[in-house]
């Protein structure tokens, strides 16, 4: 009986990070649809409104370390809390106000929204790794799906909305989403003790310093897990910031055809998440399935290289290969990582690192395109990106060398 309850309370668990992973990508990804209608309200040029959509991913970066020593502090569960209330802050705080103080409401919603999701990002896997040893590479799949789910509806519903109570409105409605995750979580964890300051026996061939910042630093497969998730994340924004314009200048598309390639791109990823974990259960070998994702990236560049006119089909295995990849990346952090404190100073190094290189993409593939005057040049900067992306990851599934006595 007492295992029924144990199982009941984790899957009660996992549906409450599930709900809360909603909200990781809902308050950015719902502001595009609408961004002309704010940059009017606001009073804002297009470089300004953009940087209300860049933001948060340069906070992704940035506020990691802190995020991960908020966890350690106050527990994973409160972190969720913590988040989930900065969520709910930053989304209303961007919708307030008109002229100056407007502005500065949106920028400073912004920042805080930034940081709360950056909170979220990095207690996910920690709580995956710690709560579900046994179901990683399925809680991370589901929560990679429940995420892009979430831009998926954030992306169609919100123009919509707007178009019925206006842009603020339907901005801020997405808090309501929030507030519900946050009642969810309370409810499930409120007779819970999250065990963060209980000290677990060490593992066997993990020391002390391991769990430090410099032993984690120091340790290989965590920057092979970051040039990893660098390489995905610096392809992943250069294809969502360029290609809609990409494809209207190689195939002569129209603004319309060309705008909805993004849709198999972002909504596959929810296909290749899930396909992952069924491969693993399936006893695929973890580095199998990594050299699949990587190929499936490779497409896109390669493809559109080679043959343009089939370019729906290199965008959907590339919006495979997006979903499933975050799901190697992360179920590899949880099953090389030994304690609690590795996991998440593992997870903020990889995430800080892979996102300060993510924030250069449409930046650097929009420099390539301008010098060169074509696409073929920004197209093979994908192309070595997707390459250190598949190199990287077959490293990181690399045997660990037994330690000799």
């Amino acid at each position: 009986m007492s295992n029924i309850r144990t199982a009941a309370g984790g899957s009660a668990l996992l549906v409450a990070v599930l709900v809360f992973a909603l909200n990781l990508r809902t308050p950015i990804t719902s502001l595009p649809p609408v961004m002309a209608d704010v940059a009017t309200g606001l009073g804002l040029d297009q470089t300004l409104a953009g940087l209300l959509v860049g933001i948060p991913a340069l906070c992704f970066s940035v506020v990691a370390p802190a995020a991960s020593t908020l966890i350690a502090r106050a527990g994973p569960y409160s972190a969720v809390t913590v988040a989930l209330v900065g969520v709910i802050a930053g989304t209303l705080i961007r919708s307030a106000g008109t002229g100056t103080p407007g502005v500065v409401a949106a920028f400073a919603g912004t920042v805080l929204l930034g940081c709360a999701i950056t909170v979220g990002n990095v207690v996910v896997p920690v709580i995956i790794a710690r709560d579900f040893p046994a179901r990683t590479a399925l809680a991370t799949g589901l929560y990679s799906s429940t995420m892009n789910l979430g831009s998926v509806f954030a992306t169609s519903l919100t123009a919509p909305f707007a178009a019925l109570v206006g842009w603020r409105g339907a901005v801020a409605s997405w808090s309501l989403v929030a507030a519900a995750a946050l009642v969810v979580w309370l409810v499930t964890t409120r007779r819970t003790t999250d065990p963060h300051v209980t000290r677990a026996p060490r593992a066997p061939g993990t020391s002390g310093d391991d769990e430090t910042w410099s032993g984690v630093v120091r340790r290989p497969i965590t920057w092979a897990l970051a040039v990893a998730f660098a390489a995905q994340s610096f392809s992943y924004f250069a294809v969502t910031g360029w290609l809609p314009e990409l494809l209207r200048d190689l195939l002569d598309l129209s603004v319309t055809t060309a705008g909805n390639a993004a849709a198999p791109f972002q909504g596959l990823a929810i296909a290749g998440s899930v396909l992952v974990p069924l491969a693993l259960a399936a006893r695929v070998p973890m580095r199998g399935a990594a050299a699949a994702m990587g190929l499936l990236w490779l497409s896109l560049p390669a493809g559109l290289l080679l043959a343009p006119q089939w370019w729906l089909l290199w965008v959907s295995l590339a919006g495979i290969a997006q979903g499933g990849n975050f799901v190697v990346i992360f179920t590899i952090v949880a099953q090389r990582c030994r304690t609690v404190a590795q996991t998440r100073r593992t997870v903020a190094t990889v995430q800080a690192f892979g996102y300060a290189v993510a924030a250069t993409a449409p930046a650097v593939i929009g420099a390539v395109h301008a010098v060169s005057g074509g696409w073929t040049a920004a197209l093979l900067v994908l192309l070595g990106s997707t390459l250190t992306l598949g190199t990287a990851e077959l490293l990181a599934t690399r045997r660990p060398r037994p330690k000799r006595a």
